[in-house]
């Protein structure tokens, strides 16, 4: 019923000046999948706001027990599609885990991470932070604060752990980067050993992103990196401290992605577009005018269907603030970006910078040249498809035709030092010359033997 009146409020609205055009479709009935994290957000809208409706798509959105269980549902096709963590597609399609060709015609926001450590931890990090003239801490906080605790646990004989919630997650390279920016090894994987613990100063282990707050609470695991709105609700419940958000690590770095199989895109590809057209109206209508619709998306998000956290709790960092303690909150309206700065486009710079990581810490056991890393972006993500539902929005007068860079070359302007906490520029167009710009990580030739790096 609920579909039923949904369509005939899509179908009433179609009736004005701008609406959209019904594609001939291949297949109309779609199951997607999500985890409960705020960036899911466009799927949510697109369903609420009669989007998918619009595009004569009848959806089914299922929320997923974990990033593996909501993989393997896309390669299997349980699922159509899914929102995926950046590096699934790219990690699947190399082989690294499982095997599948993942493709990506959408990008769904940046930034939205954060690190959380437990009140402890924050304790005995307070010493070591800059103060502000008012006493409240100095931001963006440096690992270099957390390396006299790490040894400190060290000289006690106990291992600092931290949670991250997939091996190929932006949240555990983005935890390594804050990490080793700090001077901190967060481990090296191999073929051999896959725990990414080799040689670690700290030790990082999967945690689903909605049981963090609680293995944190259990002392499980001493901080995490994760997505909103787990490092709110730490501070809601008084259980931790955020440190650092991933736009003070990397302003403006990119996040989730929608992902579906190559086999899914080839077999239909008008569906593909209709999902796609779906979508870039959702990140527009959460980012128009300057967030007005945030309130409204809050509110949808914060149902148990969705993400099923409080209101005030999503509230917290969705709508230009983020609480680093009770009390503390601070300006930052880019946390969550969902349209602005092309974030939806697939830029293929953004899936390098993911397969640097993976090389960087070993995911990736062998040296590659330049020229591969460009041949996997551009197998996996899809700007073709993305500025083909464009064009469609802006020929039938549902987007403006300046929000979209319909001339590039797929890759971004590099990103300058001062956006990055080490201060180390990236391009995507090299990015041999960016890992060896890294001081911890593997780089040139070099591979994990065992225990010790070689070449």
């Amino acid at each position: 019923m609920k579909k039923l009146l949904t369509g005939l409020a899509a179908c009433t609205a179609m009736t004005g000046p701008a609406f959209a055009q019904m594609l001939d479709l291949e297949k109309d009935e779609l199951t997607l999948g999500f985890i409960k994290l705020t960036d899911m957000a466009p799927l949510a809208v697109a369903y609420e706001q009669g989007y998918f409706l619009d595009e004569g798509l009848f959806v089914t959105l299922e929320a997923q027990a974990n990033w593996k269980v909501l993989l393997d549902g896309v390669i299997g096709g349980q699922l159509d599609g899914a929102h995926m963590l950046a590096g699934q597609p790219l990690a699947a399609t190399i082989g690294f885990g499982t095997e599948a060709h993942i493709v990506t015609p959408f990008s769904m926001d940046l930034n939205g991470n954060g690190i959380t450590v437990s009140n402890e931890v924050w304790e005995k990090m307070l010493p070591h932070i800059p103060k502000l003239d008012d006493g409240r801490p100095q931001h963006p906080i440096s690992a270099k604060a957390l390396a006299p605790v790490v040894e400190e646990f060290r000289n006690a004989g106990k291992p600092f752990n931290m949670g991250m919630v997939f091996p190929v997650s932006t949240h555990n390279y983005e935890l390594r980067y804050w990490l080793a920016a700090g001077g901190l090894h967060p481990g090296y994987y191999s073929p051999e050993n896959i725990s990414g613990q080799i040689g670690a100063d700290v030790f990082l282990s999967v945690t689903p992103p909605p049981q963090m707050p609680a293995t944190l609470e259990a002392g499980t695991i001493d901080g995490y990196c994760v997505g909103e709105p787990w490092n709110q609700q730490a501070v809601f419940k008084g259980i931790g401290v955020p440190v650092i958000t991933d736009y003070q690590l990397w302003k403006n770095n990119p996040e989730k992605v929608f992902g579906i199989t190559a086999e899914f895109a080839e077999q239909y590809p008008n569906t593909t577009l209709a999902m796609t057209k779906a979508l870039i109206r959702a990140a527009i209508w959460l980012d128009e005018n300057d967030n007005a619709n945030r309130p409204e998306a809050v509110e949808i998000l914060s149902r148990p269907e969705y993400v099923g956290a409080d209101y005030e709790v999503i509230a917290n960092s969705m709508t230009g603030f983020f609480e680093f303690e009770k009390g503390d909150k601070r300006d930052i309206p880019d946390f969550n970006v969902f349209f602005r700065y092309n974030a939806t486009y697939p830029f293929y710079s953004d899936a390098v910078w993911y397969l640097t990581q993976m090389r960087r810490w070993g995911q990736i056991a062998e040296p590659k040249s330049d020229a591969w890393y460009d041949e996997v972006a551009r197998d996996v993500y899809k700007p073709e498809i993305y500025l083909e539902a464009a064009r469609l929005l802006v020929d039938e007068g549902l987007a403006n035709e300046a929000d979209f860079p319909w001339d590039s070359d797929g890759y971004k302007a590099p990103t300058p030092a001062a956006d990055i906490i080490d201060g180390i520029p990236y391009d995507g167009r090299t990015p041999n010359a960016y890992l060896d710009s890294l001081p911890i990580g593997l780089k040139g030739e070099q591979i994990v033997v065992g225990t010790e790096v070689e070449g």
